[in-house]
């Protein structure tokens, strides 16, 4: 019986991709840079993607990817690189104005609320989070917060989750799942911390890491079943 539940918040809590969207077709308009077309939005999305991989991997730091990514993608477009920390710094505020949750797991969120210890696990930047988790509710919702650059370390490093079991007074890791939709940070950290994980896998990647998952799902909504176990 679980009586702690770790959530991911982009991708598995909140849309990450609507909100991703949304932020760089404003900034475009913004810094007078054209039309960002849906070709250019799958691009700089797969490039996002692999950036915060080598985050996770422990092959670039938060800053160099933070920079890199937008760097990386202005260079494919022919856009001006020299506007990539102002472009950045932009995004993490513009990132918060769109707030669309994952089906019903704000719902699932509310019915978990006062039965077990529900809390708030991210690698997202502090900006960005801050005001994501304050438009959206999350704040009042979960019982803890844990933002990587407010802990020192990323998921799915071992430290993250050390301080995340003291902070919580963890004692029986048999009593924690963790919930979300990045194999390299969300489930290889939960494998390494020795805590169950599930696995929100809605486009049902193959799991090159061959590591071992306690629960995969493509719908949100299995969460339920799964935490009652």
């Amino acid at each position: 019986m679980y009586k702690y539940i770790l959530w991911d918040i982009d991708g598995t809590v909140l849309d990450f991709h609507a909100a991703e969207r949304n932020a760089i077709k404003t900034l475009f308009e913004k810094f007078n840079m054209g039309e960002c077309t849906e070709e250019m939005l799958r691009m700089y999305s797969e490039i996002n993607a692999k950036y915060w991989q080598m985050l996770e991997k422990g092959e670039m730091t938060k800053p160099e990817i933070l920079i890199g990514r937008f760097r990386k993608f202005f260079e494919n477009i022919g856009a001006d690189t020299s506007l990539c920390e102002e472009f950045n710094k932009a995004y993490q505020l513009a990132l918060g104005d769109t707030i669309e949750f994952v089906g019903n797991a704000k719902e699932i969120l509310l019915s978990q609320k006062g039965k077990y210890i529900i809390a708030a696990v991210t690698n997202g930047t502090r900006v960005a989070q801050d005001k994501k988790l304050r438009l959206s509710g999350l704040d009042k919702i979960f019982d803890e917060i844990f933002i990587s650059e407010n802990v020192g370390y990323e998921k799915p490093n071992k430290e993250f989750f050390d301080y995340v079991f003291k902070t919580l007074n963890i004692k029986d890791k048999s009593e924690v799942i963790i919930i979300g939709d990045s194999l390299t940070g969300d489930i290889k950290g939960g494998y390494m911390a020795g805590i169950d994980a599930c696995w929100y896998n809605p486009s049902r990647k193959p799991n090159t890491l061959g590591i071992q998952i306690t629960y995969e799902i493509d719908n949100i909504e299995k969460v339920t079943d799964i935490v009652k176990l």
